[in-house]
């Protein structure tokens, strides 16, 4: 992991704990252990980065070059409203250990042939997985500029970031 990662994830830690209640005692304090460690994990496992919600509306507002890929299901999310630009491709919360070879097809489709291409992947919330699915599936297939967006939607829309509907 880079070192621009590392300060990312540790960041993103940081964070959760935050959101979630950091200070607090008892039981909360020992789910929010949980979340944290969890979400390390997955990035860990996934071999992906991370990418705050600041970082990206950079990338956006620089007209950066990349694929933003919408995680959630089209009409209950993307469709209400999703990042400006974004893809949709819906993917499972739970770990997703096994792709069809028809929605492996469709989503390299989606990612396209170039593997250094920037692919970032986003869904609802930071304890949403559906992001990871699609990033480490990313990263599986061997692409090799993956970014995770785990803020999702909810911080997107917190920051009063524009946001595009399907009509």
């Amino acid at each position: 992991m880079s070192n621009i990662s590392k300060l990312t994830a540790v960041t993103l830690v940081g964070l959760c704990l935050v959101l979630y209640g950091c200070g607090t005692s008892g039981k909360v304090e020992s789910d929010n252990e949980k979340l944290v460690v969890k979400f390390c994990q997955e990035v860990a496992d996934g071999g992906y980065k991370l990418v705050t919600t600041e970082q990206l509306k950079q990338w956006i507002d620089g007209q950066q070059p990349m694929l933003i890929v919408d995680t959630m299901p089209p009409k209950a999310s993307y469709d209400k409203h999703h990042i400006p630009g974004a893809r949709p491709f819906e993917f499972p919360i739970k770990p997703l250990a096994r792709l069809d070879q028809a929605t492996r097809a469709k989503f390299r489709q989606l990612l396209g042939p170039d593997k250094g291409r920037r692919l970032v992947f986003y869904c609802g919330f930071p304890k949403c997985g559906r992001s990871h699915n699609g990033a480490m599936w990313a990263v599986k297939l061997g692409y090799t500029n993956v970014y995770r967006h785990p803020g999702g939607i909810v911080a997107w829309l917190e920051h009063d970031y524009p946001v595009q509907k399907v009509q």
